[in-house]
């Protein structure tokens, strides 16, 4: 049974930094990608950053580039999203996800796996 449980979320002033931390558990070895996600208030689930569980390749939005770094402890199967130069459009529910049945995607569709989320918002 997969679970995934975030944590690290909070509020923060604008051009401050969070780290999210994903605890991820169930999950076998193998080359897919564990994901962020968020969802700002009122618009869709949108792609942040991804890694692949194996082999470490990383992945991100344009609106994280350059802002925010994915990161994978393989003793602690935990995935975690550095948070920099935050601005107030980061504000969200931020949530991890795991696609086992793919090599990559950047496509919600394609994540079978799924945590509670966290709250990250950015005041201004």
């Amino acid at each position: 049974q997969v679970q995934l449980v975030e944590s690290g979320g909070g509020l923060v002033q604008a051009g401050g930094s969070l780290r999210l931390s994903c605890a991820a558990s169930g999950l076998t070895s193998g080359n897919f990608p564990v994901g962020w996600f968020r969802q700002p208030p009122g618009k869709e689930r949108e792609f942040v950053a991804a890694i692949n569980w194996s082999g470490g390749s990383t992945y991100y939005s344009d609106s994280a580039k350059g802002r925010f770094m994915i990161s994978k402890d393989n003793v602690k199967n935990t995935v975690y999203l550095q948070m920099s130069s935050l601005k107030p459009e980061d504000t969200a529910i931020y949530y991890c996800a795991a696609a086992p049945a793919v090599p990559w995607h950047s496509d919600k569709h394609y994540y079978d796996y799924w945590g509670q989320g966290t709250q990250v918002t950015v005041s201004s």
